[in-house]
């Protein structure tokens, strides 16, 4: 689905990433795994056209683009709902930005915010409801975009440990149920571990794939099997050695 090749970007004449590649296939869940300040989200922005590429080429579903654009749907750290609007008004911004049937639209918001714990709080606003709350509206927004590939940067990084373990099991959801292509970043290795299809480790700056590693396990998966603590562990020991700090 998406081909990355010699993707460049530079700041002040230093590269954040060059030469960086990144194949990924239709219905694959993969995982950038680096520690802070490496050029993750500088890479999502490049990749979104917030800012424009160095160098390299994106190619989607075999053709050549600048960038990805309108192609995905991008779910940020910070939920970044509008606070003067309710949670559904939120959910329903991609439907009113694209111009489609609101009455559509709005049920099957309604038929998400079932499913993933929010009804009867349509009509709050973001200030009133907890942050896995908000982050469950981002999530319907996310979704509400349609768009075949999700790209997902800390989503659930601010959250508490329990709010955060039932969010992951719901991004589950992107592939499992909803059949999205996922890239998202993180620097948890065990959220990588319970969600990924593909990890791949990254270096500090300028950031480059240290080490891949795919796992064929089912999901959800449970951190005692035997399989997912031995990657676990070859994990920790390459960022033991350096290869990411």
């Amino acid at each position: 689905m998406l081909q990355v090749t010699d993707l460049a970007k530079y700041y002040d004449g230093q590269p954040v990433f060059s030469g960086f590649d990144l194949h990924l296939p239709a219905g694959r869940f993969q995982v950038l795994l680096g520690p802070s300040g490496c050029g993750k989200t500088t890479l999502f922005n490049t990749l979104t056209g917030v800012t424009p590429k160095d160098a390299g080429d994106i190619v989607w579903q075999g053709e050549t683009m600048s960038h990805l654009g309108n192609l995905c749907a991008y779910m940020h750290q910070k939920d970044l709902l509008l606070p003067w609007f309710s949670l559904m008004d939120n959910a329903l911004l991609p439907a009113r930005t694209r111009g489609l049937d609101m009455a559509a639209a709005r049920e099957r918001t309604t038929q998400l915010f079932f499913r993933l714990g929010l009804a009867g709080f349509e009509s709050h606003r973001p200030h009133q409801v907890s942050g896995g709350m908000r982050q469950r509206c981002a999530l319907v927004r996310t979704l509400m975009f349609d768009r075949d590939l999700t790209l997902l940067d800390e989503p659930l990084s601010a959250l508490d440990a329990i709010t955060r373990q039932r969010l992951q099991h719901l991004l589950l959801l992107l592939q499992t149920e909803f059949s999205k292509t996922i890239l998202m970043i993180t620097h948890d290795v065990d959220e990588a571990l319970l969600l990924a299809d593909d990890i791949f480790l990254l270096s500090p700056l300028p950031m480059a794939v240290t080490r891949c590693f795919s796992l064929a396990l089912p999901k959800p998966r449970a951190f005692d099997d035997p399989l997912l603590l031995h990657t676990k562990a070859e994990i920790l020991g390459h960022l033991e050695k350096g290869g990411v700090s």
